[in-house]
């Protein structure tokens, strides 16, 4: 009888630790995402008065890659990359100085045209916001590595105005495939908590129209399994051009030569092409939304906008513009399947590419209900997981761990960063390996 009052006690103890200090965690996360948001909106308002203000992005990303290279370099890429390598290999320690930085060169980066995300500073000034709360409370390295995983899970809950899917993001994203349920708990209170101090603060969310899709059926099924191939063939897309973008850029010695040719291209973009594949992209997100057709490029060159953007050195995160490669690459299915459902692809499109570039079919699914009403949920979470299946091992975050076999015809070594895998670490399966070693056999003979 004592033991079983020992084991409730402490599990209260437990619970009521763990509120505390992941509504802490909210409360800062709340305020510091607010700063952020009312700083961005304030310096887009400004500079969008002038209709060429993009011509200066070689100057604008050039700024924003030197702040951070000078000040706080650990802020330098999209964000939830560094937080998760942080989580990963430093037992969550971020540095408070990261916070200013981070904010400065994402404002900068955006209010002048750069294709990129406000949710990865968020989730980067949430987790140092939570590893210096952590910090002030001489917490142990296990307990700072929970409480800074509470941080992104409620920076994304703020940021987007989905504190279910949001918390649920931050504690998936990690490990592909593995969910840490013992930090579930905290990470939900941070983010309600962060979501409801934002509101306070004067924090808005756009207002997202409920979408009804039609009654699931045989056709219905077979639609939203394309969509969800096609969705997943265009997450591979962005996380190649991604990829082989930064490598590129990498090449050019000068951090102020690469931002300068980045911005070069991108006011070719924005000159050439359209403007609407500059900033953060909300004008084709709402039309998308509310069932307009998209010009049929969409998906395709803001994921050319974005991987220039943050190869080059400009400063944001990856998942703002993953909902217009997603909301775009949605729209052009219904357009060449059926016009009658722009709008329930569109939404659907947006978060399974997310589920595929991010490797969190979950998050997103969630988040489709979140957003567009619980009727979406079932079509939203088949093409998601399907997304996230045909993507396979990859991610458009490198540190990502690997935490299961997406299939066991393709075996590959467990736990290591998948940025660390190459291609040919993934084993053939045996009747491959068969047929190569027959191969191998007949050209002796020969």
């Amino acid at each position: 009888m004592k033991r079983k009052v020992y084991e409730e006690l402490t599990l209260f103890a437990s619970v009521v630790k763990w509120a505390v200090y992941a509504a802490g965690v909210g409360c800062l996360v709340g305020a510091g995402t607010t700063v952020f948001l009312r700083s961005l909106a304030w310096a887009s308002s400004q500079v969008g008065r002038y209709p060429g203000y993009f011509h200066f992005l070689p100057a604008t990303l050039a700024v924003s890659a030197l702040l951070v290279a000078w000040l706080a370099p650990e802020a330098a890429g999209h964000g939830t990359e560094k937080v998760i390598e942080a989580v990963h290999t430093r037992m969550g320690r971020i540095a408070l100085k990261v916070v200013p930085v981070k904010l400065v060169a994402t404002v900068i980066t955006l209010a002048g045209g750069g294709s990129a995300g406000k949710e990865g500073p968020c989730a980067q000034i949430g987790a140092a916001l939570a590893s210096s709360f952590a910090t002030m409370l001489r917490l142990k390295d296990q307990d700072r590595r929970k409480i800074v995983i509470c941080g992104i899970s409620a920076g994304f809950a703020t940021v987007f105005g989905t504190p279910i899917a949001g918390a649920l993001f931050g504690i998936e994203v990690l490990v592909l495939g593995q969910m840490l349920y013992e930090v579930l708990f905290p990470s939900f209170v941070a983010g309600i908590v962060g979501f409801h101090v934002a509101t306070l603060l004067g924090g808005q969310y756009p207002r997202v129209p409920v979408i009804v899709p039609p009654q699931v059926n045989g056709w219905s099924i077979f639609e939203v399994v394309a969509l969800g191939l096609w969705c997943g063939l265009v997450a591979i897309f962005f996380i190649e051009a991604a990829t082989w973008t930064h490598k590129s850029f990498d090449r050019v010695g000068s951090k102020t030569l690469r931002a300068a040719l980045g911005g070069a291209l991108m006011v070719a973009i924005g000159a050439w092409v359209s403007p609407r594949y500059l900033g953060l992209g909300i004008q084709s997100l709402d039309e998308g939304w509310r069932g307009a057709a998209l010009p049929l490029g969409t998906f395709f060159w803001k994921s050319i906008a974005t991987s220039v953007t943050l190869g080059c050195g400009g400063s944001g995160g990856v998942v703002t513009p993953i909902f217009v490669i997603g909301t775009g690459a949605g729209n052009l299915f219904a357009q060449l399947v059926d016009v009658r459902y722009l709008a329930l692809f569109s939404a659907i499109g947006m978060v399974a590419v997310l589920a595929g570039a991010a490797n969190t079919p979950i998050a997103a699914s969630v988040m489709a209900m979140e957003l567009f009403g619980p009727a979406i949920g079932p079509h939203a979470a088949l093409a998601c997981m399907v997304s996230f299946l045909i993507v396979g091992y990859r991610s458009i975050y490198p540190s990502q761990l690997l935490g299961i076999k997406k299939s066991e015809s393709l075996p590959v070594e467990m736990g290591i960063p998948i940025g660390s895998m190459r291609r040919d670490q993934i084993a053939l399966p045996e009747w491959r390996l068969w047929q190569k070693m027959q191969r191998r056999r007949g050209k002796g003979e020969e």
